[in-house]
């Protein structure tokens, strides 16, 4: 049987695929191969994870769940899905800083790739490691913390350093969260209070077609103290509260997506957007995403909505997301805050990849840095030098080639896009 990413859309070529029970199974798999990727849930729509060679996967990797509670961090295996680790840290007490909105992605995929929730105050789920376990070209284990000047390089990685097969992630204590929907938010109000729309609440998320007068929804999530109570907001610059629980896809039975309502619930049966216990389906979604410097949002969003006429036909439904910056070397909100501007597509991927570049060119003069695990054409429009996006970008080759100097780890994706110039 083919193994294929999430959605479908590309079949690995893998010539062997492995799937290791145990660190040390790991770690023969990689001191015997020429070429060798990771792979998590496979969330991903791009060749980032793929090789003509060895696929090792991480999914049967016990997820061994350790708190330690004195340094205020949890240490789990790789390919462990945030949904299980959230009910796991919250039965302990204890609490992720944020989530992504599908709680399915493995934490070691996730990490790799910059991937993030919303919040003008949360930073992107890499942002949270204080950890790594590293398997380097040889089969052996390197442990990397925040007292090795390499974690910053080494944390979104893209897998073209080693095989991470234990994150160490920050903790704190548990909290609960109220999450709102109000519909019909006025572009107007979007392009003259976007930063207090997106701060009124810990995450906020944008949900729109890019046409019409309007957003269609504004999901709001507030952290609340355990067992605090939560008053809705009524108004919100024109938007009205929902009456009932919705689905970001107008039409669509919201039956799996987290309780709404301002309802208060545990942090992990909230921040997502949809619930563990529903399985995403697979074969019926693209994805990309751009995040732009936060004090260009109001132009790549005017930007965007002048290309709703050519986005819409082949779109589900598109989000705004902030994120927090970091100082992670490749992280897309390395050195400053960032608006997240993602598009979940229609499974047309020929028509989406040729209206790709058009997105690019517009958003370039912005400062726009693609989602690593998401479909894009170029880091920058071609013929740019991604060190203008990447400050940092020169010190990951270095990293890169002093860790993995045969090339063990390298793919078309790492070749194209990051290790080349």
């Amino acid at each position: 049987m083919s193994l294929t990413t999430w959605a479908g859309n590309r079949t690995y070529a893998a010539a062997r695929v492995h799937e290791p029970r145990t660190v040390e199974e790991v770690q023969e798999v990689v001191a015997g191969a020429r070429r060798v990727r990771a792979l998590g849930t496979r969330h991903c729509f791009n060749d980032l994870a793929d090789t003509e060679h060895d696929l090792v996967r991480l999914d049967a990797l016990d997820p061994d769940v350790r708190v330690d509670a004195a340094a205020r961090t949890v240490t789990v295996a790789a390919g462990t899905r945030y949904g299980t680790l959230a009910r796991a840290l919250h039965a302990q007490g204890w609490a992720l800083h944020n989530l992504a909105s599908l709680p399915h992605i493995s934490v070691a995929g996730a990490v790799a790739t910059a991937t993030h929730g919303s919040g003008d105050r949360s930073r992107n789920l890499a942002a949270a490691v204080a950890g790594l376990d590293l398997v380097t070209a040889d089969g052996s284990l390197r442990q990397l913390t925040r007292a090795d000047p390499d974690l910053a390089g080494a944390v979104v990685g893209l897998g073209a350093l080693g095989v991470v097969v234990r994150v160490t992630l920050d903790v704190e204590p548990t909290y609960d969260v109220a999450q709102e929907v109000h519909t019909d938010l006025p572009w107007e109000a979007v392009a003259e209070h976007l930063d207090e729309i997106t701060g009124s609440a810990d995450s906020v998320s944008l949900f729109t077609d890019w046409t019409g007068p309007a957003v269609n929804q504004v999901w709001r999530k507030t952290r609340l103290a355990p067992g605090a109570t939560h008053e809705p907001r009524a108004d919100l610059f024109g938007a009205r509260p929902a009456t009932g629980p919705l689905h970001p896809l107008p039409g669509i039975d919201p039956v799996n997506c987290t309780q709404q309502l301002g309802v208060p619930g545990p942090w992990h049966e909230r921040l997502p957007h949809f619930r563990l216990e529903f399985t995403p389906s697979n074969g019926d979604e693209l994805q990309s995403e751009y995040l732009v410097p936060r004090e260009r949002a109001v132009e790549a969003i005017a930007v965007l909505r002048a290309l709703g006429p050519v986005v819409a036909p082949l779109l589900q439904v598109a989000e705004i997301r902030t994120v927090a910056a970091d100082d992670l070397w490749l992280s897309s909100a390395y050195g400053g805050d960032r608006v997240g501007l993602h598009f979940t597509w229609l499974p047309r991927q020929p028509e989406v990849e040729a209206v790709l570049p058009r997105i690019e060119a517009a958003l370039a003069p912005l400062g726009a840095r693609p989602h690593w695990g998401k479909l894009f054409a170029s880091v920058g429009v071609p013929g740019s030098d991604p060190r203008d996006l990447y400050p940092r970008l020169d010190d990951f080759r270095a990293l890169a080639a002093r860790l993995d100097p045969e090339g063990t780890f390298r793919n078309a994706f790492v070749d194209r896009h990051v290790l080349a110039g």
